[in-house]
């Protein structure tokens, strides 16, 4: 995971900095600095404190950089892994529509990605894509199958 976080983004510098927040594994803070160097990332961590099974505190911590502190949490990767598993039924656990294949996994996340970047109206009328300037209209399914691809 952190191979593609590493090969998908711009390059971090001291002067413009990449943000990482996770929970409180400790891995991270290990695998991190292999990749980037203290000086170019700001990390922090997000641990849930739990009694009898229910959340009753959360702590913030800071490990790398400058973050601040009210800005570190997980919930947007949380509720995206929730639509996912509410989407996609391979991903539900205990289910009889898992993927025997790893290559059909990838395939149905590659097409709701598509769907939630390019399809879903995330904003009044606008998809991910639309606000991030990438695309200038809403897809629909019959552009999506009838689309031609130029590579470059």
């Amino acid at each position: 995971m952190i191979d593609d976080l590493f090969e998908r983004t711009e390059l971090p510098s001291p002067d413009n900095k990449i943000e990482i927040f996770t929970d409180g594994n400790d891995d991270y803070t290990y695998v991190l600095p292999e990749y980037y160097p203290d000086t170019c990332i700001n990390y922090g961590q997000l641990v849930k404190i739990r009694e009898q099974g229910r959340v009753v505190d959360k702590e913030r911590r800071v490990i790398y950089g400058t973050p601040n502190t009210d800005e570190i949490e997980t919930t947007d990767v949380e509720n995206f892994n929730g639509i996912l598993r509410e989407r996609i039924s391979r991903l539900v656990r205990k289910t009889k529509c898992y993927s025997k294949q790893r290559r059909r996994l990838e395939c149905a996340l590659h097409l709701f990605q598509f769907y939630w970047n390019f399809m879903n109206e995330f904003q009044r009328g606008w998809t991910p894509a639309m606000l991030e300037g990438i695309d200038s209209k809403k897809w629909s399914w019959h552009d999506f199958f009838y689309s031609q691809i130029n590579y470059p």
